[in-house]
């Protein structure tokens, strides 16, 4: 008999407490262990409750969700979901407690009763079920980028676009992009692209965050832009980002609101394969932690038509083993390396010097 995950829901808002507890205890194998209505009350029901997985608000009264994350960490193995605001505070936050080891996040509709709707609760139970799946061992393993990763002595931006990385993540993703990004020098020939599943704003906080660990310029791509070298280009939430070829031959940015692809907007399939239709010589494919298998195809289409080179995740180093595990299991995929060897790997087969 599969076992029952204990959640303990922590919430400022009554309402919220129910609604979550309702969600929740509509799967079969989830049970609410406990809600508690403010972080210091949270504290110590952890310790008498000892709950599977933690449900955090960001924004609470006497303690918040961020200053409650941290202090969580020191007495629980539990990993935490946290709920956030669909604002530009809220994605910052969020970022931040992504960095600081929350697993994954939840995000508020602006109306608040959308929250008891079937998409909403979808992913919450499906969010509940992978955290259980987590290992704790796996995110300890995981170092925090120092500031200065990306070296101090600037050095000069190639003139020249030589080749296109792709990288695509999901679940786990905000935080494994730090330890790849940073690590990768500013005078690489190559620009980056990256489709990371978010909404709108925490994209841009995301790159925001990331622009300021790496030696590399980091932003959310515009539409028509030039793609240049020593660049990285995070697709924008809800749009999908794909290069063309102008009639000059330069590569540019293209952004649009076409469907979901299985689900998801922006797509790592999406990206990819527009860079598979450029026909460009040079490109290097990236998959990362995420569920799902999103990027599959999109892999595939760089080795077959760019005749480029996939790099994968490998499992013990990721939130959850669902896209890279995708790509290795078509047999396309160049080097499956832990976390920490994806930015050397990237500039090994770049042929260039760190």
């Amino acid at each position: 008999m599969a076992k029952t995950i204990g959640v303990l829901v922590i919430d400022d808002s009554a309402f919220m407490r129910k609604v979550l507890r309702d969600i929740m205890e509509s799967a079969h194998d989830i049970k609410v262990v406990g809600t508690a209505k403010n972080g210091l009350e949270a504290l110590d029901m952890v310790r008498e409750l000892r709950p599977d997985v933690i449900t955090l608000d960001l924004n609470m009264p006497s303690m918040d969700g961020l200053t409650c994350l941290r202090e969580l960490q020191k007495i629980s193995d539990a990993p935490v979901i946290m709920l956030s605001s669909l604002t530009t505070d809220g994605g910052k936050a969020t970022i931040e407690a992504l960095e600081a080891g929350a697993i994954d996040f939840v995000t508020k509709p602006s109306n608040l009763f959308d929250i008891s709707g079937e998409q909403k609760r979808v992913e919450i139970i499906k969010k509940i079920r992978m955290a259980y799946g987590f290992s704790r061992k796996k995110q300890a393993s995981v170092q925090k980028c120092p500031k200065t990763a990306a070296g101090t002595e600037k050095r000069p931006r190639s003139s020249e676009l030589k080749a296109l990385i792709a990288i695509g993540t999901s679940t786990g993703g905000p935080r494994a992009l730090q330890e790849v990004i940073p690590y990768i020098p500013e005078d690489i020939p190559a620009a980056i692209l990256i489709v990371q599943h978010m909404p709108p704003g925490f994209t841009k906080s995301l790159a925001e965050r990331l622009d300021s660990l790496s030696g590399m310029t980091v932003k959310e791509g515009d539409n028509n832009e030039i793609i240049c070298p020593g660049y990285v280009y995070l697709a924008p939430g809800d749009f999908h980002m794909e290069v063309v070829k102008d009639q000059d031959g330069k590569l540019r940015i293209k952004l649009n609101k076409k469907d979901p692809d299985r689900g998801h907007r922006p797509s790592v399939n999406v990206l990819m394969k527009s860079i598979a239709r450029t026909g460009f010589p040079n490109v290097i494919g990236v998959i990362m932690t995420g569920m799902g298998n999103d990027g599959k195809e999109g892999a595939i289409s760089i080795k077959e038509k760019n005749r480029g080179v996939i790099i994968c995740q490998d499992e013990m180093s990721c939130v959850v083993y669902g896209m890279p595990k995708a790509v290795v299991n078509t047999g396309m995929a160049d080097a499956v390396v832990p976390l920490k060897e994806i930015a050397g790997m990237i500039v090994k087969y770049l042929g260039v010097e760190q």
